[in-house]
Parts: C-alpha cells; sequence; structure tokens
C-alpha cells in the first residue's frame, strides 16, 4: 500500500502562497514606517524556519532513505537536494535583506529585499513543482508510513510550540474541508483540543496583524 503525500502538496501550498504576500506586504510598507516592517520580519522568520525544517527533514529523513531503494531515482533525488541548496542560499540572501530593512524600513532596502523575495519564490517554486512532479511519487512506493510520519515530527521537534501554531494556521488556510480533516485527523485529540482553544484563536490574531495594509 502506497503512503498518502497529499500533506506535503498542502504544506507545499502554504510556502507557495506567503513567499507571493511576502514581496507584496513588504512593497506596501511606507518608507520608515519600522513597527510595519518589524511585524513583517517577524511573519517571515516564522516562514523561514518552517521552510528550513521542512527541507532538513528532507534532508536527513527522506533523501538518504530513497537513495537507498531507488537506484532509477537518483538523479531525481540528487537534483532535488541541488535545488535545497540553492533554496537555502536565497534565505541566507534574506536574512540580510531583511535585516537591512527592518532597522529602517527604508526605501531602496525595501526594493531591494522585494527583488531578493522574487529571486527566492522563483527558486522555491521551481523546487516545489520538480518535487511533487517527480518525487512525491517515488516516495509514495518506497517509503513506509512511520518514515513519512518521521518527517513532521522532525518539524515538530525542531520549531517552538508558539511558531508551530502559526505554521498549521498557514497550512490550514487554504485547505478544503476534507484535506483540512485529514490533517486534524492526523493530530493525537489532545494537540487538536489545543489548536481548537489556543491556536486556532491565535493564528486569527496573527494574520490579520500581519496582513493588513495601511494606507
Amino acid at each position: 500500500m502506497s503512503v498518502n503525500t497529499q500533506d506535503m502538496e498542502i504544506v507545499h501550498r502554504a510556502f507557495r502562497r506567503e513567499s507571493r504576500l511576502l514581496m507584496q506586504l513588504v512593497a506596501a510598507v511606507a518608507p520608515g514606517d519600522t513597527a510595519r516592517a518589524e511585524v513583517i520580519a517577524d511573519h517571515f522568520r516564522d516562514y523561514r524556519l518552517g521552510l528550513k525544517n521542512h527541507h532538513e527533514g528532507e534532508d536527513e529523513l527522506l533523501w538518504p532513505r530513497l537513495l537507498s531503494r531507488v537506484d532509477l531515482g537518483a538523479d531525481i533525488i540528487l537534483r532535488m537536494q541541488a535545488q535545497h541548496e540553492r533554496v537555502e542560499a536565497t534565505l541566507t540572501s534574506l536574512d540580510a535583506a531583511v535585516a537591512a530593512w527592518e532597522t529602517t524600513a527604508g526605501a531602496d532596502e525595501r526594493d531591494t529585499l522585494v527583488a531578493v523575495l522574487a529571486d527566492h519564490r522563483a527558486v522555491l517554486l521551481e523546487h516545489l513543482d520538480d518535487e511533487e512532479a517527480t518525487l512525491l511519487p517515488l516516495a509514495a512506493e518506497y517509503i513506509t508510513e512511520k518514515e513519512w510520519a518521521s518527517l513532521g515530527g522532525h518539524l515538530v521537534a525542531n520549531t517552538p510550540k508558539p511558531t508551530l501554531l502559526t505554521l498549521f494556521g498557514l497550512v490550514l488556510e487554504d485547505a478544503n474541508r476534507a484535506e483540512r480533516a485529514m490533517l486534524l485527523g492526523g493530530l493525537p485529540a489532545p494537540v487538536r483540543a489545543i489548536w481548537h482553544v489556543i491556536g486556532r484563536p491565535r493564528y486569527a490574531r496573527h494574520i490579520r496583524r500581519v496582513r493588513a495594509v495601511r494606507p
């Protein structure tokens, strides 16, 4: 029986959306509005940590297993690794660009950051599209349910709990009813209760603050 890799496609959807919205949100910040810049910069850091841990989980737990089992898939997996390195390089560039912009919210720093975000998104989309088309079918065939679940365990173990709630909200945001049921159904009952009582209202407050557009 093959592993259901749909959850990764839902996660990818959130990364696609947020990488686009970050460009729009930064571009909309008025020069000198450091308070607004700080809000967006904090949100970027949540996005960045989520993407970093997502990719590190694949690097440590997925690629080695597939390389040991799928001779014909080696080229695909090596390409995924190279794409991860390119994405990480753009994140390093973003760290510097975000820090420079956050300090003064200057117009030049803002425009530079938007350009770096655009470069990041182009590299990211190339990777996500390729991974879904060529890698996930291999994972579905050659990875066990327990091994697949370990990717989520890696993310949970390496992410602060408040950031986890934000990331889970981002993933659920564009999920349809069946997808939401699948994602929530995979959580232990106490964790589902925490999400409904604490996580969901916290995320709603957070995302309203992040996406507020000032005149």
